[in-house]
């Protein structure tokens, strides 16, 4: 038994290595943009097009999950991203893109929606914030490979057999055909849903419920300023200090080196401290680094911010998905769902950053993630009975 649940945390937890993927986006939108010689406005669109799918697919992926269970639920998330990591290996133009993107979205929104409770029957409910760090730690590991792996292509580092930067895809594809392998041999034994599933207006209504609506709200405020700084990252320091794009790359692995740090570090403090000091901690980091970003222009204040928002900004989803999840026991797939569907901020975010920063620059784009982290100020009193 000890030794199935050992391969099962693996088998989840590489899962999570796969989730991170839907983060490639942010480098390879700047690498789309100039290989395709986009305005930022329309560049934007494809991160805001794989958030979009959050919108459509949440909700239903939880009530799936009440049909199927949590485990085929992931094993069917995987097999659509490993379709989106294998497209954009036989072109580059517009559509492709298009295509692969919005098959990534989709394939995220399915993942994020059902692994996360999956989390919750492979390690069980206790410390569950501190659990799904961890999980957004090994997420993190992709996401900041991605721009190195992005940039070390195009510049012939590593092989990229006449891909150039788009080996990334073809690297990750291959970690997802053996994800997606091991967690369909692996036995995972799932508790069977007690009473009628909720219905698709039943689910909604939850938003009813004060905090699930606040904790929806923090969520998209989350990841707007992840993909906002994952995307903007670079073109910050190439619009104020004239960098090339595979110099500015780093930046964005700045972001997720910290990020990554942020959430190895937060699955060993969320178990000492009360979520509310954690979460305080956090968002003054995210306040300090919108300062810096906004007004900064030189290489050590911009650098300084980019971590700082990375740390900050990497425990926000775990601690706002688990006072959800926590507070609706009995309805753990319909929250989640719903949760996840608000990584749709991801999708507003990144369109209207783009139109501010085409309007006044990538200050702009800042002033946009900055409203994010003014509201995440206003959920910390939600946080006050979370130990």
């Amino acid at each position: 038994m000890a030794k199935t649940n050992k391969v099962a945390i693996i088998s989840v937890m590489l899962c999570f290595f796969c989730m991170g993927f839907v983060d490639l986006v942010g480098i390879a939108s700047n690498y789309v943009k100039e290989d395709l010689h986009l305005t930022d406005s329309v560049a934007n669109v494809f991160p805001s097009l794989v958030f979009f799918w959050f919108l459509i697919f949440s909700v239903p992926t939880g009530m799936l999950m009440n049909k199927i269970g949590r485990k085929k639920t992931v094993v069917l998330s995987l097999i659509v991203t490993v379709l989106s990591l294998l497209i954009p290996l036989f072109g580059n133009n517009f559509g492709i893109m298009l295509v692969s993107f919005s098959l990534l979205g989709i394939g995220n929104a399915l993942m994020q929606t059902s692994l996360n409770p999956l989390v919750a029957t492979v390690m069980g409910s206790g410390n569950l914030s501190s659990s799904l760090t961890f999980g957004q730690f090994v997420k993190a590991i992709a996401s900041f490979l991605a721009p190195f792996l992005a940039m070390w292509g195009a510049t012939a580092v590593i092989p990229s057999f006449g891909l150039s930067w788009r080996v990334l895809f073809a690297i990750y594809f291959v970690v997802g055909i053996f994800s997606t392998l091991l967690l369909v041999v692996t036995p995972i034994k799932e508790t069977k849903i007690e009473g009628k599933p909720s219905s698709f207006v039943e689910c909604f209504k939850l938003l009813g419920t004060p905090i699930v609506l606040l904790s929806f709200l923090g969520i998209m405020c989350h990841v707007g300023i992840d993909v906002g700084t994952n995307t903007t990252a670079p073109k910050i320091l190439m619009e104020r200090l004239g960098m090339t794009i595979h110099d500015a790359a780093f930046a964005t692995s700045l972001y997720f080196i910290f990020r990554t740090i942020g959430c190895l570090t937060g699955s060993y403090l969320l178990r000492v401290l009360k979520d509310r000091a954690f979460f305080i901690i956090s968002v003054i980091m995210m306040v300090l680094a919108m300062v810096g970003l906004f007004f900064g222009a030189e290489k050590w204040i911009l650098y300084t911010s980019i971590a700082l928002v990375g740390y900050g900004n990497s425990n926000v989803f775990s601690i706002c998905f688990a006072k959800a999840l926590t507070s609706m026991p009995q309805k753990q797939n319909e929250v989640s769902g719903l949760m996840i569907m608000g990584l749709f901020g991801g999708t507003i975010f990144p369109l209207i950053m783009g139109f501010a920063s085409d309007e006044m620059g990538q200050a702009g784009a800042v002033a946009v993630m900055a409203v994010g982290v003014v509201y995440l100020l206003t959920y910390i009193k939600q946080l006050k009975t979370t130990k």
